[in-house]
């Protein structure tokens, strides 16, 4: 009974070969699973000098062998090491010499964090590559802001801490824009918010946007392109606070400061009013101390200063008695000057012939025995007439002139150069009147061949027909005088006999 039943098991089931059976397993694989994709950790990772990459994918439950020909490393996308938690996609397929199944990879791509981690590195480059990341451009935080505004969610301690260490610190006021700082929609809120504080009639000062800690998942909105765009483009100051200390997001590195918690934030936000009054009561005592020493300094340089002037009173009674001396001696010089003035502009013109000796001397000329002239009564009378205006004028003008030459040497108090210029002036007048009175003398005349005929009394004989004594008559030449005696009367040029 029992071979029986052996013989009846053996005819209903199959036999195969190993390689027979190895097929069928494969062909089973790939039939029933197809393109699958598979998620778990790198392990076991081996890179071989053909190219070929292979690698183990575990879970908690279990692990599965893979490999990467060398044709799809380079489209892979990503590099492969221990410890990515990633998704892999492929074909199941066995490996029918040592009875094993594997995964044959095509496409892998992070999963979990990693993946975030991908997708914010290929952000980070793309916003490096625009500059948004340069330090040229990030804004002051202003010194003490007015009103200061924060980007955070409404409940939970971050809003509590940054309000009561801007509290503590010092007082200012506070505009909340109440945002989810976690979760579907809150990159956009946040976006939105940044944007509507920037709008503001009245915006802040400074701009907080803060969350605290949390995983990489939470923290995600901070590293979305809208939430970063929107930093970048803020006219506001923006300090970012989020998450804890060893906690980084590319919020931190697009805003202009970036601190390491929201209580940071607000250190950063505004100044401590015990340091500024300290700092204040610090500048105050140095310019005070400076103040001091300036005057200090000054004031020995005044004294110093004064002690080297001479006493005033001295220095005024120096200059008194200098003045003194200078008067008394000026008044026992001026009457001597006044003399020695007088005396030298006397001298020259007592050297001077009066005009009454001119005039006297120009009579005698006249009435000097002369040859008879054409005319004679009527030149004599001419030239005497014009000698008597000449000696009237001349008396005239000496008498004019020695009264403003007097006046001028009393008002200029006959100094050198004005006793000097009057006689000069005076000289000059004597001079022209003596010419006139030269042209007008009969010496001219008879320089010219005249003879001035005089009887033996010295009177001119003035008519042909005069009859002088003994008809002798004296002849004046303008070199000197002769005798003659006058013959008998002729009545033209024939009678003379030449």
């Amino acid at each position: 009974m029992m071979e029986s039943d052996a013989a009846s098991a053996r005819g209903n089931v199959p036999q195969y070969s190993v390689s027979e059976i190895s097929g069928a397993i494969k062909r089973t694989l790939e039939t029933g699973f197809g393109r699958v994709r598979v998620r778990g950790e790198v392990t076991e990772l081996k890179r071989y000098p053909s190219g070929h990459i292979y690698l183990s994918l575990k879970d908690e439950g279990g692990k599965i062998s893979g490999v990467i020909w060398r044709g799809t490393v380079s489209r892979l996308g990503m590099a492969p090491e221990n410890g990515n938690e990633v998704i892999a996609t492929g074909k199941v397929s066995s490996y029918g010499e040592r009875s094993s199944y594997q995964l044959i990879i095509d496409r892998m791509e992070f999963a979990g964090e990693g993946a975030l981690l991908a997708n914010i590195e290929r952000l980070r480059r793309k916003l490096l590559d625009e500059g948004l990341f340069e330090a040229d451009r990030k804004k002051p935080i202003p010194f003490l802001p007015s009103l200061v505004g924060v980007v955070t969610s409404r409940s939970g301690a971050v809003l509590h801490d940054i309000r009561t260490t801007i509290e503590r610190r010092f007082p200012r006021n506070v505009l909340l824009w109440p945002v989810a700082v976690q979760g579907e929609g809150a990159a956009a809120q946040i976006a939105a918010a940044i944007d509507g504080m920037a709008q503001r009639a009245r915006r802040p000062d400074v701009l907080i946007v803060a969350r605290g800690g949390g995983s990489l998942e939470d923290l995600m909105a901070f590293n979305d392109e809208r939430v970063l765009r929107a930093v970048a483009a803020c006219p506001i100051p923006v300090i970012s606070a989020v998450g804890h200390e060893t906690d980084t997001t590319l919020i931190d590195l697009v805003s202009d400061r970036r601190a390491p918690t929201p209580t940071a934030a607000a250190e950063m936000a505004v100044p401590l009013r015990s340091e500024l009054v300290a700092d204040l009561a610090h500048r105050t005592a140095r310019l005070a101390g400076g103040l001091s020493r300036i005057m200090q300094t000054s004031r020995a340089r005044l004294e110093q200063a004064t002690s080297r002037l001479p006493d005033l009173p001295s220095l005024l009674e120096t200059a008194r008695m200098r003045l003194d001396d200078r008067s008394q001696r000026l008044d026992l010089a001026l009457p001597a000057f006044v003399m020695r003035a007088r005396s030298r502009l006397d001298a020259p013109v007592r050297q001077l012939p009066s005009p009454e000796l001119i005039v006297s001397r120009a009579r005698a000329a006249l009435t000097a025995p002369s040859r008879q002239l054409p005319s004679p009564r009527l030149m004599i009378e001419r030239r005497q007439s014009a000698l008597r205006a000449s000696e009237t004028a001349l008396v005239t003008a000496w008498q004019r002139a020695s009264q403003r030459f007097h006046l001028r040497v009393e008002r200029q108090r006959l100094s050198p150069e004005t006793l000097n210029s009057a006689i000069r002036l005076q000289k000059a007048r004597l001079d022209g009147l003596g010419s006139h009175l030269e042209a007008v003398s009969p010496r001219a005349i008879l320089s010219r061949g005249y003879v001035l005929v005089q009887d033996s009394k010295g009177r001119p004989v003035t008519h042909s027909d005069a009859e002088p004594l003994n008809g002798r008559v004296v002849l004046s030449f303008a070199d000197g005088q002769r005798g003659a005696k006058l013959d008998t009367l002729l009545t033209s040029q024939a009678d003379l006999g030449l």
